[in-house]
This record gives C-alpha cells, structure tokens and sequence, in this order.
C-alpha cells in the first residue's frame, strides 16, 4: 500500500476575530503536522504601559479588546487596588460584578448567533442563518443589546467604557436607569430560557476528550472577580501563584505565546467554569439545566455553547438580583493612597481566564507589566483539540470535510487573536465629477437625497474610532452638532450619533427614523486624485455590498454586516453610506471634515 499524503491550508480562518491561518498534513491516515498559525505581529500592550500613571491602566487595557474591555480593566484594577491596600466597599464589588454580567451577556450572545450557530447549522454567516432563523437571530441581538447596555450603566459606554477608576468608579448611575435595566433584565429572563433550550436542540458531534480544565472559584459565588485558581486535576492556589505553576512559551509558528499548566495544555473559558463551579449556580439554573437534560462535568468542548448560554442566563439572575436592591452609594469610589509594590489582578472573561501582574513605582508610575489573556492560554489546548476531533471524524473525509471540521473545532473556543479595525477594503467602478472630489459607483447615477427629510425623521450616525483617519465620521458628527444652520431647522442632539466600532448595536439606532445617513471612513482600493487628501464616496448598503465580501468576526459585525444582517431581518430604513476615501491618508485634515460636513447638510 502506498501511502496518501494530504496538505491542507487554511491562509486566514474566517469567523474569527484576528488574522490566523492552519496548517494540516497528513500521511497515510495519520497527522504528521498541525499548526494553528497566529502571523500577526504583537502589539506591545504591556511595553506600551511602563512609564503610565496607574489611573491611565484602566482606559489603556481596555483598547486591548473591543469585545472583552471589561474583563481587561477589572484585572488590571484588582491588582491596582491589592497595591494600594484598597478595601472596597459592599457596593463597588456588587457594581463590578453587574458590569461584568453585562460583558458576558453581550459576548456570548455574538459567539452563540455569529460563530457556533451558523456552523452547526449549515450557514456560512449568521446574515445567512437570519433567513431561516429569523426570530433566534432577533433574540440574540436584544439579548447582546441588554448586555451593552449593562456594561455602559456603570462604564459611561459599552465599547472601551470609560466609567472604572481605582477604588470604583467615576460615576454612580441614577436610579431612574437602574430600575428601566431590571425591568429589562426580568422580561429578557424568559428569552435566555428560550435561547438555553434552543442550543440543545442543535445536532453537535459527540466528541468526548480528555482535558484539564481551568478556572476561578469563589467561597459562596459563582466565580466573576475574585477566587482562587483551581483545576480538576488539583489545582488550588492563589492568583499570586500563577507564575509558579503556569508557563508561557514561544512556539516558532506563531507570534502568540502559548501557555501551559505543569508543561501541559489546558483548558479556560465556559465550558471549564461550568465543569468546575456547577455547584455555585443559583438552585433555579441548576434544576433547568437537569431539565434540559444537560449534564456537567462535560468532556466534550462543542457543549461550550451550552455553557455559554447557561451563563447568560446566570448573568440575568446576577445583575437582577444584585440592581433590585440598588441605592445610590455616599462615594462611588474610595480614593488611593499612591504608593510602590506589586499586585496581580485574575478575572474570568468571556473566554476564560485573564492574569495581571504590574509593578508600581512610588509616584504609581507603571514599571512592568505582564497581562495573560485566555486565548494564548487556549492556544495549545486547540491544536490538541484538532487533533484528537478530526482523528474522531475520520481522516479518510475529503479535504474539504476536514478544512470545515477543523475551523468549526478553532471557531468553537471563540479565539480573539486581535482586535480588529472596522475598515472597509473596496474597490469601486467610480466616476469624478468636475472637481474630482464627490464619486459615486456606477449603480448611483439617480439622484441623492431623502424624500422629505425633516428633523423628526432623519439621523446622522459617525463611525469610526479615535485613532488616526479612521477619527473621521466621529469628528464630521461633532461639527454636525454645532452647526448653526442645523440647529436653526430644528436638529437637536439625539438626531446625531458618534460611535466607536458599534457592531450590531448600530441597528439600535435607526429606531425611530426613516432616514439614516451613515459616515465612515473608507479604505479604498483605488488611489484618490493627485494632490487630493481624499474623495467623497456614497452608495446604498446593497450597491456596496455588490462590490465588498462580507467578512464575520467572531467579536461583532463590521458596518457592511450589520447592515446586510438588518436587511435580512427587515429593519432597515433608507440608509445613505458616506464616506471619504482614506487609504493613503494617516490623519483627516480639517479641510476634509468641513468638505464632508458640508455635503452631508445638502442631503438632509
């Protein structure tokens, strides 16, 4: 018998958040090579935090990732707080742990609806899966709206929240928003239910392995902040114990560190705090669970979606019970006293868990920092992963059985290999008009304008973030708002909108309105005129998605999904994209916002 050799490459891993690739070859039905490729380069966070002031941590981490901002503040600020001698009140660790139910919430409603749905299903996207799942895929928005919300009552907004400081926080909310979320989180109680129930009725492999599972526990709670690190082969140390019993390596085929128990793969995230902290569930959730004939501990890592909707559920009960009794505190936050030392800060984040360690000077100036996230500690538990599941399936399947198999099997830990830019990369058939700069592709020869666009029904939304050009629908927004003109006709605040990254919660806004105008900066693949910082580009959300591959992030939707997600689900207004053209611009100039301000006022 002659052997078979198979080499298969996956250049870049759709449905994930990040740039990785996978590697496969196997000989005479036997796998002699596997790497999941991480190519990235690293992006020096914990170098970029030496030198800071230790109130700069919070804000800083929290850009590591758009999805996950409060797992990285809460690490870091345990640690600053442990510096510092902080004993912080009853009332701070009830808030930080609502806000980390909302984290949750919003997390594992995207993974459930973008990521591991489609796949058990038979869809290539969720924007695929809304045809036929039209009322889950609703479900799961307003579950992952409730959750941003969440995180932006006590962080001043749900990406990048702003709200955490040392000892608490800035800002204490009010009561009159306390009480409209618990109204929200108890008729949202029976969707989760709805949801739980739903993911058993999905057919997922039975693919049972042997694995050691990692994650926090606390005395009387299920584990959010605080505990102690455990396993189920032993494991039970402090968080300060970490680096004594965990290790992270370099692995030549990926700029990610892999990390290690006792120079073992393991695994964090849901599916191990289930395994681990079942115990600590409210009573209710437990009889639900054996309703729906679930049983944990599991050993198969495709009932994550299982855990991830138990813990859903469970981030409903938590924040209801801990909001219902919600008085305004004296102090929202206690104040430090600067002082040197070292502290270590662990959280369990959507996908596991997350260690701090940093270094303070006398001044509370930052002099080290080291920050371990889930995914790098997942690495090493998903090439074993892939292994063993696509031994299970059968190596004899075709290529394309197995390319498929082994991204569901990546796809399912919900990897964050980086956080994405929302940059949409184009290529337009265009036409200049006399001055070069306003160009539309050659689908919009009809006219641009609204039908009768009038304060009550028109709203201007900017998107962007605020780093170089991609500042430039937030900063066209703040003229808007400013706009003498505008105001005369009866614009106000809430027809204009300026949000970083929104993801689908940027069909939260088009309630109320019939008219959106949607300004984004654009990475054109086409140069823009000589001696022109840029061109004005408009088009419809369906011209453009003729020229633009939708690409699924496992974190959120970019703007082009969004709008084609809210098109299958029919809640789309009449929508105008514009942009300008910033592919060989590194900063908007002043002159590039008034040219689009401009333009926009003569739509509307």
């Amino acid at each position: 018998m002659t052997n078979k050799t198979i080499e298969i490459h996956v250049p870049v891993l759709a449905r994930v958040e990040g740039e990785g690739a996978l590697e496969l070859k196997i000989t005479d039905q036997q796998i002699d090579e596997l790497r999941l490729r991480i190519y990235e380069p690293p992006r020096y966070f914990e170098k970029f935090l030496e030198g800071r002031n230790y109130y700069d941590v919070p804000d800083t981490v929290a850009r590591i990732c758009g999805i996950c901002p409060v797992a990285y503040q809460m690490s870091a600020i345990h640690a600053i707080d442990s510096i510092f001698n902080l004993k912080i009140t009853p009332w701070v660790r009830d808030m930080r742990r609502v806000m980390y139910c909302g984290e949750w919430l919003q997390s594992h409603s995207l993974h459930i609806h973008m990521l591991a749905a489609p796949d058990f299903l038979g869809f290539n996207s969720v924007i695929e899966m809304a045809e036929d799942y039209p009322d889950e895929v609703k479900r799961g928005l307003q579950l992952q709206a409730l959750g941003n919300d969440l995180i932006g009552l006590l962080g001043g907004r749900s990406v990048h929240p702003v709200g955490v400081c040392a000892g608490g926080f800035y800002k204490a909310p009010d009561m009159d928003r306390v009480q409209s979320l618990v109204q929200r989180l108890k008729s949202a109680l029976p969707e989760a239910e709805a949801l739980l129930r739903w993911t058993t009725s999905l057919d997922l492999p039975d693919d049972q392995q042997d694995f050691v599972s990692v994650a926090m526990r606390y005395e009387n709670e299920y584990p959010l902040n605080e505990g102690r690190i455990v396993s189920d082969q032993g494991l039970d140390i402090s968080i300060d114990e970490y680096e004594q019993h965990f290790r992270e390596l370099h692995i030549p085929h990926s700029t990610a560190l892999h990390s290690l128990l006792h120079d073992k793969p393991y695994l964090v995230g849901p599916l191990a705090r289930i395994n681990l902290n079942q115990d600590k569930l409210p009573e209710s959730l437990r009889a639900l669970i054996k309703e729906c004939g679930l049983t944990f501990p599991s050993r198969n890592m495709f009932h994550s979606i299982h855990a991830r909707a138990i813990e859903i559920y469970f981030g409903i009960l938590e924040a209801t019970r801990i909001l219902e009794d919600y008085t305004l505190p004296d102090s929202s936050h206690i104040k430090p006293t600067v002082q040197s030392g070292v502290g270590f800060g662990c959280s369990e984040a959507p996908r596991g868990l997350l260690w701090h360690r940093y270094e303070l000077d006398d001044n509370g100036l930052v002099k080290s920092a080291c920050i371990v996230p889930p995914t790098s500690q997942n690495q090493a538990r998903i090439e074993e992963d892939l292994r063993s599941s696509l031994q299970f399936l059968g190596l004899d399947n075709d290529e394309g059985v197995l390319r498929l198999h082994a991204e569901k099997v990546i796809r399912n830990y919900d990897p964050c290999i980086s956080c994405a830019t929302h940059f949409l990369d184009l290529k337009l058939e265009r036409q200049s008009n006399p001055s070069g700069r306003l160009v539309s592709n050659k689908y919009s020869e009809k006219s641009r304008c609204f039908d009768n666009p009038s304060p009550s029904n028109t709203k201007i939304i900017g998107v962007g973030s605020p780093s170089g050009s991609d500042t430039l629908g937030l900063e066209v927004i703040a003229r808007l708002q400013q706009d003498k003109d505008l105001i005369s006709k009866g614009y106000r605040d809430n027809n204009f909108s300026a949000l970083d990254r929104p993801g689908m919660s940027l069909l939260e806004q088009f309630n109320g309105f019939d008219n959106i105008v949607l300004i984004d900066a654009v990475n054109s693949a086409d140069k823009p005129p000589p001696g022109k910082s840029g061109e004005i580009l408009i088009f419809t959300p369906q011209e453009l998605e003729e020229h633009y591959s939708l690409n699924i992030s496992s974190h959120d939707l970019g703007v082009l999904e969004t709008l084609a997600l809210g098109d299958k689900l029919g809640k789309l207004p009449t929508i105008f994209i514009v942009g300008m053209n910033i592919k060989h611009i590194e900063k908007v100039h002043k002159s590039d916002v008034l040219l689009l301000t401009d333009y926009i006022k003569q739509l509307i």
